[in-house]
């Protein structure tokens, strides 16, 4: 892909393919970033990716704290739930969902791919950060209560800074689950066409004579960028408390 963003077009379409470009070109990329809408469509797949994380991340530690740390009726089934709910091909829930924001007036924003897309990383979150939890002693959060602290400001001062490393490597899968995804962004977006994503404005970028390959596989470098990007930030972050996490234990 991104040795194709870099050929000329006769190279890509050459009747004898070479895997090197014999000449380096970044025509395709600016093709790519002057494609109408291609800026718009960037932000909207920041803000609803950003915003299904955020969202996932907060609920979600509410539920593996209450999950992992306290006693209550219901709580077994609650974990089984949710592990049915991990199983679950989303694609199935593909018809529900259109119904449920036709209804609600909700189809044709990026709202309703927001809540979607929680919807999808909520699961695998929860049981992420559950483990997480589930392997910080205890003792730690007992010896914070001993000393005075409330059960919030143990887990603000304690549990919190220990828990980062498990925030930053889920917050970074539930990432690239809803930047990636294609199916729910296809269907619920339908007529406000400037609010589509970026994987729907990827498998629509042709013009009237075909699809322009070299163009098409610049774009879908730049759209690999962000992902790539962020991995290389927090893979070096989540080492790094990792291990501070274990000395501090």
């Amino acid at each position: 892909m991104v040795l194709t963003a870099f050929k000329p077009a006769k190279d890509i379409q050459a009747a004898t393919p070479t895997f090197l470009p014999l000449s380096l070109t970044f025509e395709h990329f600016g093709t790519a970033v002057a494609a109408r809408g291609f800026w718009s469509f960037w932000r909207n797949s920041l803000l609803v990716a950003g915003g299904a994380v955020l969202l996932s991340l907060v609920v979600a530690l509410l539920a593996a704290f209450a999950v992992a740390r306290l006693r209550w009726k219901g709580r077994r089934g609650f974990i089984l739930m949710v592990f049915v709910a991990q199983m679950t091909p989303w694609e199935a829930l593909l018809i529900p969902v259109y119904v449920i924001a036709r209804d609600t007036g909700m189809l044709d924003t990026l709202w309703m791919l927001t809540l979607v897309y929680f919807m999808i990383t909520l699961p695998f979150t929860i049981v992420t950060l559950r483990g997480f939890l589930a392997a910080i002693p205890v003792d730690l959060e007992e010896a914070a209560l001993v000393d005075g602290c409330s059960r919030a400001q143990a887990f603000r001062r304690v549990v919190f800074p220990l828990l980062a490393p498990g925030l930053l490597a889920t917050s970074l899968f539930g990432f690239i689950t809803a930047w990636n995804e294609f199916a729910f962004a296809n269907v619920l977006i339908i007529k406000d066409q400037d609010d589509r994503t970026l994987p729907v404005w990827l498998s629509s970028f042709s013009n009237t004579f075909g699809t322009d390959w070299g163009a098409t596989m610049a774009a879908s470098t730049l759209f690999m960028l962000p992902v790539l990007l962020v991995f290389l930030v927090l893979q070096g972050r989540v080492t790094t408390g990792i291990t501070g996490g274990a000395v501090k234990g």
